[in-house]
C-alpha cells in the first residue's frame, strides 16, 4: 500500500530535504500534502518545481494545502480536511520558530500553540502509521552532564525562549504518544550538508565564520572563554537520512532519538579548527565569555559581527547528549554522523560563496 505524506514547515530546508530523500529512496508514494502559509505559497510552488525536475517525479503527487498551524484544524477547510484525515499515513511536523533570539510571544504561539493544534489534528487521522515530531536536543535547557533520550522534564531552566517553547511543545507530544504511533526527533545544532556544504541559513557554527570574517583584519583573534563545553553540530544529511529511516522503521514507534554527534569536540577545539580552516590562523589568548556577551549586548556590534548574543551560551553548559538508542536502531544501516573536522572544507567553501547573500544571513536584532 502506498503512503500518503503530510508536512508542516515546507518549503523549509529540512522539510524539502526530507521529501527529496523519500522520493529518491523510492518509498511508495501516493500523495504528498504540504501545509503552506499563504505568504509562502509561491515559494513552495517553486521548490516543488525544482524537486519535480531534479528527481523526475510526477508533479501530480504534490498537493498544496493553504493553512496555518496556529489555527484550529490547521486552518484547513472542512471539505479538504475530512478526506485528508481519512488517507494520511505519515505526518512530519517541522513548522517552528528556530531563532535563538525569538521573542517569547511569537515562539509560544508557533512552537507551543501550533504543536497543540497539530496534535489535535493528528489524533483525528484514521489511517496514521507514524507521527514524526521535530524537537531539539536543547529541550535539556541548562542541564549539564549526561542527558538521556528518555528524559525530558527534569525541572531544568532554559537559555532562551526557543528552548523553553520547544520543551513545552515536546511535553504536549509526549502526552499523546500512548494514543498514536509517534517518533520524536531531537537534532543537535544543524549545519550544512557534509558532502556539498549546502545550507539555507548561516547560524550555529556559521556564527563563528561570521565572527572570524569580520575580525580577520586584527593581528590576532582570541578564544572566547575556556570552551570546555561540547559543541554538538550535526550535518543536515545525517538528520535527513536518519529521520527518513526511523519514520519507516516499525521499532521506532514511541521512541525519542538524539540525532547528535556521538563523538563531539569541545567548543575550544571547534573554534580552533574552524579558524585554522577558514583563516589559516590559530587563536591567541582568551577573553572571558562575560566580556564577549557584554559586547554583543550592543546592537550595533551584534549586527556588525552578524552573531546572536544567545549563541555564546552554548560555549558554557557542559551537556553530554547520549544517543545510545539512536546508534542501536541505526546499526547496520550505514547511517552515521560525519566528524566535524571532515566537513569543514565543504562548509567553508559554501560559506565563502554565499556569505554576502542576505537571504542566508540571519537578521540580527
Amino acid at each position: 500500500m502506498a503512503n500518503v505524506y503530510f508536512f508542516t514547515g515546507f518549503p523549509g530546508f529540512i522539510a524539502s530535504a526530507l521529501i527529496k530523500k523519500i522520493v529518491k529512496e523510492g518509498h511508495k508514494i501516493d500523495q504528498i500534502y504540504l501545509l503552506v502559509l499563504p505568504s509562502m505559497l509561491e515559494k513552495a510552488k517553486q521548490e516543488v518545481d525544482k524537486i519535480v525536475i531534479e528527481y523526475k517525479v510526477n508533479r501530480n503527487i504534490f498537493n498544496f494545502i493553504v493553512g496555518d498551524i496556529t489555527k484550529k484544524n490547521l486552518g484547513i477547510s472542512q471539505n479538504v480536511n475530512k478526506p485528508l484525515q481519512q488517507s494520511v499515513t505519515h505526518v512530519f511536523h517541522l513548522a517552528a520558530i528556530y531563532d535563538l533570539a525569538v521573542p517569547k510571544n511569537l515562539a509560544y504561539n508557533v512552537n507551543v500553540n501550533g504543536t497543540r493544534f497539530v496534535n489535535e489534528w493528528v489524533q483525528e487521522i484514521t489511517t496514521l502509521k507514524r507521527y514524526i515530531y521535530f524537537s531539539t536536543a536543547y529541550v535539556s535547557g541548562t542541564r549539564e552532564g549526561r542527558i538521556l533520550e528518555t528524559e525530558l522534564d527534569m525541572k531544568q531552566s532554559f537559555k532562551n525562549h526557543y528552548e523553553s517553547t520547544k520543551f513545552e511543545a515536546e511535553l504536549l507530544v509526549r502526552k499523546i504518544m500512548n494514543k498514536i504511533p509517534t517518533t520524536i526527533i531531537r537534532p543537535g545544532i544543524v549545519k550544512g550538508d557534509s558532502k556539498t556544504g549546502e545550507t539555507i541559513k548561516f547560524d550555529g557554527p556559521y556564527f563563528l565564520l561570521n565572527f572570524f570574517d569580520k575580525l580577520r583584519f586584527l593581528p590576532f583573534i582570541p578564544y572566547l572563554g575556556l570552551g570546555e563545553a561540547e559543541g554538538n553540530f550535526v550535518p543536515v544529511d545525517y538528520i535527513i537520512d536518519a529521520t527518513v529511516y526511523l519514520a519507516h522503521f516499525k521499532e521506532a514507534e514511541g521512541k525519542t532519538y538524539h540525532l547528535t554527534d556521538p563523538k563531539p569536540y569541545k567548543m575550544k577545539d571547534i573554534y580552533r579548527m574552524t579558524m585554522e580552516a577558514y583563516l589559516g590562523r590559530k587563536p591567541i589568548g582568551m577573553i572571558p565569555l562575560s566580556f564577549a556577551k557584554a559586547m554583543l549586548s550592543l546592537s550595533f556590534i551584534r549586527k556588525r559581527l552578524r552573531v546572536e548574543k544567545e549563541a555564546l551560551d552554548y560555549f558554557t553548559y557542559k551537556s553530554v547528549y547520549d544517543s545510545t538508542q539512536t546508534q542501536k536502531d541505526l546499526e547496520g544501516t550505514g547511517i552515521s554522523c560525519s566528524d566535524y573536522k571532515d566537513t569543514l572544507k565543504m562548509m567553508i567553501s559554501f560559506y565563502e560563496r554565499y556569505k554576502d547573500d542576505e537571504t542566508k544571513q540571519l537578521k540580527i536584532r
